[in-house]
């Protein structure tokens, strides 16, 4: 009888925790991130797998180095509020195999138009987003 009240617990326990993620997923209540692998870039672009965005932003890809900060701009794309798969930037300029790229969230606020990327580094219009005062970011080394 014990045994079958422990059982009885776990799977309710289980089950809860399920529900809990499956109602936070259709509720939006996921946090944002940056999901990317290492990858060739010699089609002239750059790809993320995943992105969480809390509104509509972009995809900003920022040069980086091993000091692991953002550096200049080579290529953005427009992203949507919600879940985000498959996003690619076209790169403004040639990347190398070694160097490294920062993928970063941005938002799309305080521009002067909506639709327009209009960030320069350091800038406020369409600026990066931060969770937990860290920016939103996932770093690759190109193949």
């Amino acid at each position: 009888m014990m045994k079958q009240l422990v059982a009885s617990a776990f799977v309710s326990v289980s089950l809860f925790a399920v529900a809990s993620a499956v109602q936070a997923d259709m509720h939006g209540d996921m946090h944002p991130g940056v999901w990317a692998d290492d990858q060739s870039v010699s089609g002239g672009t750059v790809s993320a797998e995943k992105i969480v965005a809390d509104s509509n932003g972009w995809l900003v890809v920022h040069r980086t180095d091993d000091s692991q900060k953002p550096g200049r701009v080579v290529g953005h794309a427009p992203l949507k509020e919600g879940e985000n798969m498959d996003i690619t930037a076209i790169l403004t300029e040639e990347v190398k195999a070694g160097e490294q790229l920062m993928l970063m969230l941005h938002g799309e606020a305080g521009g002067m138009q909506t639709g327009v990327f209009e960030y320069t580094l350091g800038a406020k219009e369409d600026g990066p987003i931060k969770q937990d005062g860290d920016l939103v970011t996932a770093i690759i080394t190109v193949q």
